[in-house]
């Protein structure tokens, strides 16, 4: 197990979502490999915490697709495998298509205008070479959209998702040779917005989920 652990404190967050932060960074970093054993005893030594804190974080990265149990081993760290990221990516390309038709005769002025600056913290955060920090403004990039269907059900389902497809996300984003087509994609979606044009709309959202389903897919069978 890495020497690379420490626990990333946060008075504002109960203990087991500080020890997940912890342990899911250090899988997104590679700190943990894929297949390395994730053993509650050993964890919570290493970060001076009880078990349970440990076992509820275990969880929890479960249902990112992070860790998974196996028979009589115990939990390990997730592989990224091809039939996971087809299944969790054609989901998502459904879901973010309803979005964007839905968004699409609903978003207000004002929303159309945050999508705009939030295009543009978007691009500013390329040039950092912070994988999390470009992540999560790709993310609020999706948000305004999510927010603009006004449907709090499907907001919910895509959320959820979202956990689930984040270490793809990280992955994507650590080839900076996608950033070009990253902005050109999301020009493409807003000027659909902007002109309230469904099919463009959902056009430019399968292109952007599409494309990033072939990139992470070259990157799984590299790595196999």
């Amino acid at each position: 197990m890495t020497d690379n652990l420490v626990l990333n404190m946060d008075a504002y967050l109960p203990l087991r979502d500080v020890v997940f932060n912890t342990l899911r960074e250090a899988i997104l970093k590679g700190d943990l490999k894929p297949g390395e054993r994730l053993m509650e005893l050993q964890l919570a030594s290493k970060l001076g915490v009880s078990r349970t804190p440990i076992r509820e974080a275990i969880r929890m990265l479960e249902q990112e697709g992070l860790a998974v149990t196996v028979p009589r081993k115990g939990a390990e760290v997730a592989k990224m495998t091809l039939k996971d990221m087809e299944d969790v990516l054609e989901i998502r390309d459904t879901l973010d298509e309803l979005a964007a038709r839905v968004a699409c005769s609903r978003i207000s002025e004002e929303q159309l205008e945050r999508l705009k600056q939030i295009k543009k913290q978007f691009e500013d955060s390329l040039q950092t070479q912070d994988v999390k920090k470009i992540a999560q403004a790709d993310v609020n990039f999706h948000d305004v959209i999510y927010e603009a269907t006004g449907n709090p059900k499907l907001v919910s389902l895509l959320n959820n998702l979202r956990e689930q497809i984040y270490r793809y996300r990280i992955e994507y984003l650590k080839d900076a040779s996608s950033y070009p087509t990253l902005i050109k994609e999301h020009e493409a979606i807003l000027e659909a917005l902007q002109s309230r044009d469904e099919e463009k709309v959902t056009h430019a959202m399968h292109e952007h989920v599409r494309n990033q389903a072939t990139a992470v897919k070259n990157i799984i069978q590299q790595q196999e």
